[in-house]
């Protein structure tokens, strides 16, 4: 009686096995069969397996190497002609070359286009691709957007091989996850898990944040890979890891594909993201906040500001208003209003519910095209000796309105062709090749068509020429 029980125990518990393995098999992979997957346990019961997946999707993942030139900061006592003079020094290059290693996704086959991160390839002078199959092609960088780290670059192949795309919507916390790419550089590595939460946001790692959260091992290196589900579909490109060590920590961050495929398709379009306003800030709702409006608290965005004449005041929006939901979808903070507001397009209509008086209220706006006179802008785009600054026009408010005129340099990048110029941040740029200049405007059509650049500087109290050339 013992040995029948313990036989009829050891074979309910193969017939529990074998059930399992059917339905994670038919669960994970419905459209493969028994004889596609190559494992089986003693008993001869094929065992659930990533492989016939990843076999079709891997060859989508490749690997990024480039190449850059960064200026070397030298001391700046070097640069006088008085210490010089006493202390000769030897020639020193100036430059020095960098290498980095990171990982991408074709998503086009036909056209050869490859997503990936703008930290990737940041101020590459060169980009090379490996794929699966060892080949390697210098890319192109078609365009790039540093505020949500996207970039796009194309290489010319035959035969390659793209990963169908997902519904990031669709996601759901708890769906089982893996990560393809290039962890330091060891080559191509896989590693799942499951996805640990969604819409991240107010990190601080990007500037438009909405990160799908993931414990599959990310590690330097992943950046700009696949994450993808159980059906080979591309759900995410992995790009930043939470971690004290600088090793993966279970704390992965991922671009949602929808939003990376959105802004993929500006950058086609345009080689930039042309991203709209509203024209108003907000703040987070806080318990205090919501005990004076005399309001429960509820989680959302307190309208700080409304810029008067912007799309936001045209809808009806008012400073007080409290931001519940945009375009149907519950905002809890003020990064997740920013972010929304953020990735909307110009011309796009956007529906606001709002919290008004303990009443809601449903206001439709139509996004407009930024007004660069009010906002930063790179010199980069008015002139390749400005490549570094940040530029803005003195704004009412400012101690220096209605005192000067002219621009003023908000940022000047260390290392750049403008900072060994020697312009810095604070500098106001007055006029431009001998013609006086009150903004952005009138300074981009003084130095249209000048290959060099005459600037007159205020510095504090002091005024100079600089000739950039």
């Amino acid at each position: 009686m013992h040995k029948r029980v313990k036989r009829f125990k050891k074979h309910a518990q193969s017939l529990r096995q074998l059930a399992g393995a059917l339905f994670i098999s038919l669960l994970v992979f419905p459209a493969i069969s028994f004889a596609s997957l190559p494992a089986v346990d003693s008993q001869g019961t094929p065992l659930p397996s990533l492989a016939p997946m990843l076999k079709h999707v891997t060859p989508a993942v490749v690997n990024i190497a480039t190449s850059s030139t960064v200026s070397i900061k030298e001391n700046p006592l070097l640069n006088d002609p008085f210490f010089r003079h006493f202390f000769e020094q030897p020639s020193r290059p100036r430059e020095r070359k960098t290498q980095s290693l990171g990982s991408g996704v074709i998503v086009d086959a036909k056209m050869g286009y490859i997503l990936t991160n703008n930290h990737v390839i940041h101020k590459a002078d060169v980009i090379k691709v490996t794929l699966r199959n060892g080949e390697t092609y210098e890319a192109k960088l078609i365009g790039t957007d540093p505020d949500s780290d996207v970039a796009v670059i194309q290489i010319k192949a035959k035969n390659l091989t793209a990963i169908p795309r997902a519904n990031s919507k669709e996601l759901q916390v708890g769906d089982f996850a893996i990560a393809i790419g290039n962890p330091f550089g060891l080559g191509q590595t896989v590693t799942s898990g499951i996805i640990s939460a969604m819409e991240r946001s107010g990190l601080g790692i990007e500037g438009y944040e909405n990160f799908l959260q993931t414990d599959a091992s990310i590690n330097p290196g992943n950046s700009g890979g696949a994450l993808v589900n159980l059906r080979g579909e591309l759900i995410g490109i992995n790009t930043a890891i939470l971690s004290k060590s600088g090793g993966s920590q279970g704390i992965g961050f991922a671009i949602p594909i929808n939003m990376a495929h959105d802004i993929m398709q500006q950058l086609l379009k345009h080689g930039e993201v042309k991203r709209g306003r509203l024209g108003a800030q907000a703040q987070n709702l806080t318990p205090q906040l919501a005990k004076a409006f005399n309001i429960p608290f509820r989680r959302g965005a307190v309208v700080s500001h409304v810029e008067k004449g912007s799309p936001a005041d045209l809808s009806g929006l008012q400073t007080g208003d409290i931001v519940i939901k945009i375009n149907g979808k519950a905002v809890k903070n003020a990064d997740m209003l920013r972010n929304s507001m953020g990735l909307l397009r110009i011309g796009q209509a956007v529906t606001m519910e709002v919290l008004r008086d303990n009443k809601t209220l449903t206001l439709t706006a139509t996004v407009a095209a930024r007004d660069e006179t009010k906002e930063n802008i790179s010199g980069k785009k008015l002139h390749t000796h400005l490549n570094g600054t940040e530029l803005q026009n003195i704004q009412p408010g400012s101690k220096l309105y209605g005192r000067i005129e002219g621009v003023i340099i908000s940022a000047v990048e260390s290392g750049s062709p403008s900072a060994r110029a020697g312009l810095r941040r604070g500098d106001i740029i007055t006029s431009a090749n001998r013609k006086n200049i009150k903004n952005i405007v009138e300074l981009k059509a003084a130095i249209a068509k000048n290959k060099n650049l005459l600037i007159n500087i205020r510095r504090g109290n002091a005024s100079l020429f600089l000739f950039l050339q």
